[in-house]
Formats: structure tokens, sequence, C-alpha cells
């Protein structure tokens, strides 16, 4: 309801600053073991100091040394018979240690092949008492004590977590990073400006840390290009910015740099396209590289497919061949306004006398809106028939609005020049940023709009206005 999405949007405004950033967890207040007086003896209760912090010394580092990030911890552990050890692990599951690279079972102090130390979690055990009541009965009946041992265990950079390294190093009191979106090989980041001097660093470590990315981007904060390309810098690996991406049964490729491509939209891709069926025919107005088009096609639907954008239109001819949908897609490099007063404008009368569906997808959140004047007197010099098959619209925008529903059919309204309300369904598709939604509103175009006298002049697409980049990632 829009009075709950305006109260969310109130509540993610206030707890911003509070949110995780994507892909990077907090890192949680941890703390760190005192060295027991001799082996054997009970571990104290934990001091509140951070256990996995890495030394002091790698703060404000630029280039990443490793090897500074070499110390030495205690931690907790159980002496355990050889006998039982699989059993015990599988019943400490919980309160066993986890950490990269490091194993939960180790030679105990005394080599000895009949016994060996299970290390657990120090957050989580402090203490003999620290077992919860059903793993106390498990090494019970294995008959495993429960004094706890220490281990001293050495962590490296590689046992550390991203987050952990990031907050060691950038200044304190600032965000760790920005996250970052995967897309293939390619991890996209957008940094802020805190975070620049140490934008390498930052890259290496989120290509370490996460398997298959091989590439770590930055995108610059505005766009203002005719085909609304980012500019992007690579922080560190390959320059290969050829993506091969899987989204809902479905494989594209394309050049990342010079098409958009947002992979927070594959579940919205998949509801446009649940709506047609087989033999309808999809127009796909700003068909970027084809996340819309493609499904369609491999549904059943026939689609008339176009971008404005050289390198959107070649790798969507790409992207058909690729999933063998070539003959379903007829792919066209034209404005979005002369794409509708064109291919569109010129299948309709026939498909309008058809009983198949029909259906206009406009996926350009930053300027769709504007376009639905083109519309207007479309099929002025056409004969209306009582029956038409009108098509039905699928466009996309962003609001700011605190009732972001009435904001989109309002300005949708407004490019149509007739009134939408209680004629539309608006959809929420996600927040984009704390105060900013991307809808889509949905709709049959009145036979008022495509046989009006009142029609509009062609023209070219707006000029690109000048978008941040989460604005314009939003865009595809």
């Amino acid at each position: 309801m829009p009075g709950q999405r305006r109260m969310l949007r109130i509540l993610s405004r206030v707890l911003a600053p509070l949110r995780p950033q994507t892909n990077l967890k907090p890192l949680s207040s941890a703390a760190s073991l005192p060295l027991p007086a001799a082996p054997g003896f009970a571990v104290k209760p934990m001091m509140e100091l951070k256990l996995y912090r890495p030394p002091p010394e790698v703060r404000g580092m630029t280039s990443l040394d490793k090897e500074a990030f070499t110390q030495t911890i205690t931690v907790p552990a159980l002496r355990v018979p050889t006998g039982v050890l699989n059993k015990v692990v599988k019943s400490l599951r919980k309160s066993a240690i986890q950490r990269p690279g490091v194993p939960r079972v180790v030679q105990d102090k005394d080599q000895s092949s009949d016994f060996r130390l299970v290390l657990l979690d120090p957050h989580r055990v402090t203490s003999s008492g620290s077992f919860s009541e059903a793993e106390a009965e498990a090494l019970k009946s294995f008959g495993v004590c429960e004094e706890l041992q220490y281990y001293e265990l050495r962590l490296t950079y590689h046992n550390l977590k991203s987050e952990e390294v990031l907050e060691a190093v950038l200044p304190q009191g600032q965000d760790v990073t920005s996250g970052f979106s995967r897309v293939g090989h390619i991890a996209h980041m957008n940094l802020r400006d805190h975070q620049l001097p140490y934008k390498n660093l930052i890259g290496e470590v989120i290509m370490d840390k996460n398997p298959g990315v091989t590439c770590v981007v930055n995108k610059t904060n505005i766009i203002d290009t005719t085909y609304r390309n980012f500019k992007m810098e690579v922080l560190a690996g390959e320059e290969n910015m050829v993506a091969k991406v899987k989204e809902n049964g479905v494989t594209y490729e394309f050049d990342f740099s010079r098409v958009y491509w947002n992979p927070r939209l594959s579940t919205e891709h998949q509801r446009v396209v649940d709506l047609v069926k087989r033999g309808d025919t999809v127009f796909d107005v700003f068909a970027g590289v084809g996340p819309f088009a493609i499904p369609a096609a491999r549904s059943g639907a026939n689609v008339l497919a176009n971008d404005l954008n050289p390198e959107s239109y070649r790798w969507l001819q790409h992207n058909c061949k690729l999933n063998k949908v070539e003959k379903r897609v007829r792919n066209f490099n034209l404005d979005g306004r002369a794409f509708i007063q064109g291919p569109v404008k010129q299948e309709l009368p026939a498909l309008m006398k058809g009983k198949a569906g029909v259906h206009v997808v406009m996926n350009l959140p930053a300027l769709a809106l504007e376009f639905l004047d083109a519309f207007r007197g479309l099929l002025l010099h056409e004969e209306p028939s009582s029956d038409e098959n009108l098509p039905t619209v699928h466009c996309y925008g962003f609001t700011k609005d605190d009732n972001p529903d009435t904001d989109v059919v309002k300005r949708a309204s407004q490019s149509l020049g007739v009134p939408l309300e209680n004629r539309c369904s608006v959809h929420f598709v996600r927040n984009v940023a704390p105060n900013k939604d991307m809808m889509c509103v949905s709709f049959t175009v009145p036979k008022e709009v495509l046989f009006s006298s009142e029609q509009t002049e062609s023209s070219a697409e707006p000029a690109a206005k000048r978008q941040k980049c989460e604005e314009a990632s939003d865009s595809t």
C-alpha cells in the first residue's frame, strides 16, 4: 500500500547510516581471550576487545601488504578422543570455529594420535558453561571432558573476511565500502570520496575474497552521454569487460562498459514475461541486450525489440542467436519515439484485429514516462472498430514522491493526455535509494489516445539528464 511504502521509506532514511552495504556485512563486536596461566585451565570470560581485529599498523595502508595482517590469537578448544571425533564435531557445529581457511580440528599439544583438539568460536564459547544443553549432553554421552584447553592460532590475511581487512585499513568511523554488484566475472562498485585513496586496495581485496571475480571496476559519479553509458575505472584484475551472465535460465553476453545491465531486476523481468502468452506480440522500446525480449521470445511470443545504443543493438542480436530465438525477434536500432511511431505504428492495426495479446514494454525509468506522448494520435488515419484488441503498456519510472503510485499515474496521464486513474495498475519494483522508488505502471492504451487528432510531433529522445550512477544503474 502507498502509505506502508511511505513509512518504509521514512524508516529507510533514518536507518540508512546503520544499514550494511550490499555483499558486505558489518564487523560485529568481538572479544579477545586472555592467555590461561597453564594448559588445561578453563578460559575466563573474554575482555571487550576485538579478537579478529588486524594489527593497528595497517591503518591507512593504500597498497595491499598481505603479510602485515598476520597475527596470533588464542582460541578455546576441546580435547577429543579420535574415536568419537566426527560425532563431536557434528554435535558442536554451532560452537566450532568458522573462519576462512581455518581448520576446526588440529593436532593436540602432546602430538598424541589418540586425541585431537576441536577449535571453538571464541565469540560463542567463553567457559565450559557456554555450551547449550544439547551440546553438553552430547559431550557427556561421548565421554568428552568439558574443560577448555587453549590454542594459539595464527591468522593471516587469507583468514580474514573482506570487511575486517577494509575496516582495519580505512579511516575510523567511515563506511567500510559502498558494496558491489556482480555481473559475471566483474564486481562493480560505487566508491565514495573518502574511499578513493584506497580504491586499488579495495579492488584487490574484493577480488581476493570473492571466488570467480577477476575484474573490479568503479563507476564514475555522473553520466550524460547520448547512450547513457557508465565510464568505468578498473581497480583490480583484468581489463576484460565482456561479461557472461545467466538470468532466469537465459544466457546473455555483453560489454558491460558499453551497455546497461542491472542484476537486481531479474525478478521484474520474469514478472512481466509471465504476463505474455504464446502467440502474443511484444514491442520492447528500450530493449538493452534483451532481458525482456529474449525470455518473451522463448515463451513463444513474437518480439520487436529496439535500442538506440548501437552496442546494445549489436549484443541484442548476438544474444538472440546465442539463445536460438533470432527467428522470433526483429531487432531495431532507433530512437524510442521513432520506434513507436514507426514499427509499432505499422504493426498495430493488424494486431488489433486479432485476439492475441499485444504488450509494449518501456523500461527506461529515468525517461520512459515522457515517451508516452508518442501514442497520441498514433492511429489517427486508421478506422477504429468497436472491438479493438488494444495494446497493454508496461512503463517504468522513478519517483521520489511520498505517494509513488499517485505520482507515476499522474505523470503517465499528463504524457498521454488522458486520465489513467482507475484505468491502470501500479507495481512497486524496488527501492532504488532511501527516498527513491522504481515503479511500473501498466494500462491498456485508451482508444481516445490512439485515435486522437492531437498528434505529437516526432522528435528525438529527450536530452540525457545528468544522473547519479545509482539512478542510471537502474535503467536497464
